[in-house]
C-alpha cells in the first residue's frame, strides 16, 4: 500500500480529519503503517474510538481498488496535503482536508479566489445579483468558489462561466452522487473552467451532516466570502462563520428589511461584514485591484490581437450595456453600410449580439 492509498483509504474510514491523523502519524510514522496496527493500539491515539479503530483494522483491499478504478474511470484526480497541487489558502486552515477529489483542474491563479454563497430559495433579486457579482469579479481575474447548490450557489457558478472566468464547485458528496441532480450539466462545464471538488469518497450520499464540512472548505479556498442572501439559520451563514474562524473577510450584499432572506446579510453587517454594492468594494478590500486590472489588460490585449484595426476600434466603443446603431455611427463616424460589415464580422466571431431597436451589446 502506497502513501496516497492509505491516505484514501483512512479518508474512505471516515471520522478521521487532519488533527485525527497526524496524531495517528505522529504515532505510527507513516500512513500505510496505520492499518497493520492492532485494534488496541489505534483505541490509545486520542479521538480514536473502538468503532474507528475496528473500521481501520477490518478495511479491506478491494474497496480501495474499486475507488481508484472508479475514479479513473470517472476522470477524477485524487490529491493529498503533501501534493504540490493542494490548494494553498485550504492547506492554511484548521484541519483541512487529508484528500480532496478533483474534476478538472486547480492552478495556481485559484489562489485569487472569492466565495459566493446564499439562500436556495433566492428571490430574483438574488440570483440576478449573484451572477452580476461573479461575472464582474470573474472578469477581473478572480476565481468564483461556491457550492454548486440551488439557488445563489448555481447563478455565482453561472455567471463565472458566462465571463469565460474560472470557477470551482465545492459538493457535500461523492462524485457517483452529484447534487442537486440537475446541476449535472453545470458540474461539467465548471470542470473544463475550472474545478469540481469533493473531500468525499465518491460513493458518498449528499447527507445533511456533510455539508458544513463543505462550507469549511468553499471559505477556506477563498481570501473573502460574499453571502448574497440568507435566512437566520441559512448555511451561508456557516459558511460566514468559517470564514471569520480562518482569518478571511466576510462581505455581505443588504437587502430589504421585511424579507425573510436578507434577515442573515443584514445581520452579518451590523456584526461587522463589509457592505458591497459592487466590484470594487471587494477588490479594495483583498488589495487586488491592480492584479486584477493587469489581468483585464491581458484579456484585452489577447482579443484585440486577433481584430483587425477598425474592428477592434468598433469593439471597444461597445460595451456590456445595449448601444444605439446611431451612437455607434456618431462615434465612428462610419458610413452605414461599413459599419454593419464590420459588425457583422464582429457578431459571427460571437464577440456581440444584436438586440431589437438596431442595438448592440458583448456577447460575454
Amino acid at each position: 500500500m502506497t502513501k496516497l492509498e492509505a491516505l484514501v483509504s483512512l479518508n474512505m474510514v471516515g471520522e478521521i480529519g487532519s488533527v485525527r491523523l497526524n496524531r495517528l502519524l505522529n504515532f505510527f510514522g507513516k500512513p500505510e503503517n496505520i492499518f497493520a496496527a492492532r485494534p488496541e493500539k489505534l483505541i490509545a491515539i486520542a479521538g480514536i474510538s473502538e468503532n474507528v479503530a475496528q473500521r481501520i483494522h477490518s478495511f479491506k483491499n478491494e474497496d480501495l481498488d474499486k475507488e481508484l478504478s472508479l475514479a479513473e474511470k470517472l476522470g477524477i484526480k485524487i490529491i493529498t496535503l503533501d501534493d504540490a497541487d493542494y490548494p494553498e489558502n485550504l492547506k492554511n486552515i484548521f484541519s483541512p482536508p487529508i484528500v480532496l477529489y478533483i474534476k478538472g483542474k486547480l492552478e495556481k491563479e485559484d489562489s485569487l479566489a472569492i466565495g459566493i454563497v446564499g439562500s436556495r430559495r433566492a428571490s430574483f433579486y438574488g440570483l440576478t445579483s449573484s451572477e452580476k457579482f461573479a461575472f464582474d469579479l470573474a472578469k477581473c481575474g478572480l476565481t468564483i468558489v461556491s457550492g454548486m447548490a440551488r439557488g445563489i450557489d448555481t447563478a455565482a457558478h453561472r455567471g463565472a462561466l458566462k465571463a469565460n472566468g474560472r470557477t470551482i464547485a465545492v459538493i457535500g458528496s461523492g462524485f457517483h452522487h452529484i447534487y442537486p441532480e440537475e446541476n449535472n450539466e453545470l458540474a461539467e462545464k465548471i470542470a473544463h473552467n475550472g474545478a469540481v471538488i469533493s473531500e468525499f469518497p465518491l460513493a458518498a450520499m449528499p447527507l445533511k451532516e456533510n455539508f458544513p464540512r463543505r462550507n469549511r472548505v468553499i471559505s477556506g479556498l477563498s481570501l473573502g466570502t460574499l453571502v448574497i442572501e440568507a435566512a437566520r439559520n441559512s448555511g451561508a451563514l456557516i459558511t460566514a462563520d468559517f470564514a471569520l474562524e480562518q482569518g478571511r473577510e466576510v462581505f455581505a450584499l443588504p437587502g430589504r428589511l421585511d424579507c425573510a432572506n436578507s434577515f442573515g446579510t443584514n445581520g452579518l453587517i451590523k456584526q461587522g461584514a463589509k457592505l458591497v454594492s459592487a466590484k470594487e468594494d471587494i477588490l479594495e478590500e483583498l488589495q487586488v485591484p491592480l492584479m486584477a486590472g493587469l489581468k483585464e489588460v491581458k484579456i484585452k490585449n489577447r482579443l484585440q490581437a486577433h481584430l483587425a484595426g477598425e474592428d477592434s476600434f468598433l469593439y471597444d466603443l461597445i460595451l456590456a450595456e445595449p448601444v444605439f446603431l446611431d451612437e455607434i455611427l456618431e462615434k465612428t463616424g462610419l458610413q452605414i453600410p461599413k459599419a454593419y460589415e464590420i459588425l457583422l464580422r464582429l457578431q459571427l466571431k460571437k464577440l456581440i449580439k444584436e438586440l431589437p431597436g438596431k442595438q448592440f451589446m458583448r456577447s460575454n
